[in-house]
């Protein structure tokens, strides 16, 4: 029974899992005043009629502590990645000399980096949404097995317990993560 147990258990910790890994990807995505090449993790590509990343057809680079190096594999494909990034919203004009493509990103001003860090907040709020919703869903799963099968009580309130202590402990992450970023952007 125990093992059964730990297995309910587990589908919510992926999930929950699943949510920090999500929040990680979109705070990778936030610019802090350094170059980062995630920033152009969800730009696509128009390449021979796929939209494909731009880390697959291009070497991607950061020479300087703010500037990205984008060096196309094939010449004609210069083109299409500025296309790219100035259709995006990454808010930056690329440059290029033929071959490859230079991102020089600004220094950030005092009130843009106090708008990236109430991003982040909200961000780091809507990920414990996710998770609190994540803990609602498994113990609603509980009680409908309280119902289905003979499960007693004390086992139920223990899965209960176990759902609240992964609860505290991801959202103390989200917190933690937060904290970083926030600390990242707001350090000139």
């Amino acid at each position: 029974m125990e093992l059964i147990m730990d297995a309910r258990i587990a589908v919510f910790e992926e999930k929950m899992q699943k949510t920090m890994q999500s929040l990680s990807g979109e705070f990778g995505s936030i610019r802090a005043g350094r170059a980062n090449p995630h920033v152009l993790d969800k730009i696509r590509v128009d390449y021979y009629g796929t939209p494909t990343p731009i880390q697959q057809v291009a070497n991607v680079n950061v020479p300087e502590p703010r500037m990205i190096q984008i060096q196309p594999w094939e010449a004609s494909m210069v083109k299409e990645i500025e296309k790219a990034i100035m259709t995006s919203d990454l808010g930056i004009n690329p440059s290029n000399d033929g071959k490859v493509i230079r991102l020089v990103f600004p220094e950030l001003t005092e009130e843009r980096r106090k708008e990236l860090a109430k991003d982040v907040k909200k961000k780091g709020e809507n990920a414990k949404v996710a998770i609190r919703n994540i803990r609602r869903d498994a113990n609603d799963s509980f009680k409908k097995l309280s119902k289905s099968e003979d499960i007693s009580e004390d086992e139920i309130a223990d899965l209960e317990a176990q759902v609240q202590k992964l609860t505290d402990k991801f959202i103390s992450e989200v917190d933690k993560a937060v904290e970083e970023k926030t600390k990242e952007i707001l350090t000139v």
